[in-house]
């Protein structure tokens, strides 16, 4: 059975003392969670996160990296510098990084590779518009934006991926996908993983986002192919972040 796992994505959110008060809260109150849980943190302070979990079982993750190894990129950062500071996640390409800055398929894919060789888990993060939704589009968005990924990692690549699926009109608008709707994309996508890795696809964890709330979250996580979470501003929240967590430890 795979195991549950909540990932906070903070976003460009946060700040040296609000970072503390919120880490310690999530460690204190998450120290029981059987789920995994992992904070994906603006990158000025994976050092300062890193410190405050140590000895604690959630990880750390971080929001981005490069689809280069090193060179002259100024401003990138490369999944060699994430690692080194401990990350066992890094969140790939997120809506707002497609839409936002101009993310294509293949630089995600490409990130994906840089992300799997430094020995980090790529959450790949899929999802459509409210348009693609309302003219019936989502399974063929979806299908490609996963497609350029799944072409190209290795056979063996299966178990280190995570994938997220985000419906853009529900990021931040307190709309959700209702479980019902949810679960029909989790399992195409699911299916879309069995046909590039046969019965391994049976171990990959696939996580749901948008608007995902303590009110929601038992149902959402209780779906056969629903297998946690990718949690926004809830994650800032200690309180709410705990309870989402929780939820996944009822249905885990």
């Amino acid at each position: 059975m795979r195991k549950k796992l909540i990932a906070a994505n903070w976003k460009m959110n946060g700040g040296l003392e609000v970072n503390r008060a919120l880490v310690e809260a999530v460690c204190q109150g998450g120290s029981d969670l059987s789920s995994e849980v992992v904070l994906c943190v603006p990158f000025p302070y994976l050092g300062q996160v890193g410190a405050l979990l140590q000895g604690s079982t959630i990880t750390l993750g971080a929001q981005n990296s490069s689809e280069f190894e090193s060179g002259a990129y100024t401003g990138e950062v490369s999944a060699g510098m994430v690692a080194e500071f401990g990350c066992s996640h890094v969140i790939l390409g997120h809506s707002e990084r497609r839409t936002l800055f101009g993310e294509s398929d293949g630089q995600v894919a490409g990130k994906v590779l840089q992300a799997l060789a430094a020995g980090l888990r790529p959450i790949v993060c899929t999802g459509e518009c409210e348009a693609a939704r309302l003219e019936g589009r989502t399974t063929q968005v979806v299908s490609r934006q996963l497609a350029a990924v799944l072409e190209a990692v290795p056979d063996d690549a299966c178990a280190a991926m995570v994938v997220a699926y985000e419906p853009i009109w529900a990021i931040g608008t307190g709309l959700s996908a209702s479980p019902e709707q949810a679960q029909a994309v989790h399992r195409q996508i699911r299916a879309l993983l069995k046909d590039r890795f046969g019965a391994a696809a049976e171990l990959v964890q696939i996580l749901y986002g948008g608007s995902v709330k303590a009110a929601n979250a038992s149902a959402l996580f209780a779906m056969p192919d629903i297998d946690g979470g990718l949690i926004g501003g809830a994650s800032l929240l200690a309180d709410d972040f705990l309870a989402i967590c929780a939820a996944g430890d009822l249905v885990t």
